[in-house]
C-alpha cells in the first residue's frame, strides 16, 4: 500500500505541479497565451534569442525541480522531528513516513510520471 500511495503522490505532483509549470513556461516562451496580463512578458521573451529562450526554459526546470525537492525534504524533516503540524496525507497515510527519503522520490517520479521526463544534468 505504501508504494501505491507514494506513486499516487508522485503522479499528482508531476502532473499538477511540474508538468503544469513547464507547460506554462513553454507556452509563455512561444507566445501562446492570450491573457492580457501575460502579453508584456511574452513580448519581452519574444525579443530574446533562441539560446536565451532555451536558458529561460532550463532555469524554470531547475527551479521547479529544486523547489519540489526542498518542499519534500522539509516535509520529511517535520516527520523526523515528530512534529504533526505539517503533514501531507495520501490515502490517509503520512507521505513522509512512507519513504526513507521523500525528497529523493522525484528522481523516479520524473521518468515514470512526468511528460517532460528527467531533467538534463546540464540544466
Amino acid at each position: 500500500m505504501s508504494r501505491e500511495a507514494l506513486d499516487h503522490l508522485g503522479r499528482f505532483i508531476m502532473q499538477h505541479l511540474r508538468d503544469a509549470a513547464f507547460e506554462t513556461t513553454d507556452r509563455l516562451v512561444a507566445g501562446e497565451w492570450k491573457a492580457p496580463a501575460l502579453q508584456p512578458l511574452q513580448h519581452e521573451l519574444a525579443a530574446l534569442s533562441g539560446e536565451q529562450r532555451e536558458l529561460v526554459r532550463r532555469c524554470c526546470r531547475r527551479v521547479v525541480d529544486g523547489a519540489i525537492h526542498d518542499f519534500l525534504f522539509a516535509l520529511a524533516e517535520e516527520t523526523d522531528r515528530g512534529s504533526e503540524r505539517v503533514v501531507l496525507l495520501v490515502d490517509g497515510q503520512n507521505a513522509a513516513a512512507l519513504s526513507d527519503g521523500l525528497q529523493g522520490e522525484p528522481f523516479e517520479w520524473r521518468s515514470q510520471f512526468s511528460r517532460y521526463g528527467e531533467s538534463p544534468e546540464n540544466a
